[in-house]
């Protein structure tokens, strides 16, 4: 079936704008234009906007997603390249997830702490809590 840009556009969640932009960026290689030059996309089309927007997601650059279509496009002869990035991309994910439970720890330590002093009336106060204090040891290094 095929979808007009509009059509992509709500189905995704992208707009119009940005469909045109990684067409121009030659992300779309695929999409194919009708006898009105007006873009006609397919399903599988759309399965591409999914893989962009989950390795946007992740942290990849245009550029690097533009690699990985390009290397797709060039056939088996890439398949350990993309494996490869794909590797990397979840090690660099891997990373960040860790990253950020840390930032999670920082940020659970701060509600506990105001939830204390809330209940006792006074940050002072509830900096005296012993399982706080420890805590904020193990998490700050304090």
């Amino acid at each position: 079936m095929g979808y007009s840009i509009g059509q992509v556009a709500k189905k995704t969640g992208l707009t119009a704008h940005t469909l045109r932009y990684y067409e121009k960026e030659g992300l779309l290689p695929f999409v194919k234009k009708n006898s009105s030059g007006l873009r006609v996309f397919s399903d599988t089309d759309i399965g591409w906007l999914v893989m962009i927007e989950c390795l946007k997601g992740t942290g990849m650059p245009l550029k690097g997603i533009k690699q990985y279509i390009d290397w797709f496009i060039e056939g088996d002869s890439t398949l350990e390249k993309r494996l490869q990035m794909f590797k990397d991309q979840k090690h660099k994910l891997q990373e960040q997830m860790l990253q950020l439970q840390k930032h999670m720890e920082k940020i659970d330590y701060k509600i506990h702490l105001y939830e204390e002093a809330v209940k006792r009336g006074g940050l002072d106060k509830a900096e005296t809590n012993k399982a706080l204090a420890k805590e904020k040891k193990r998490i700050f290094g304090e």
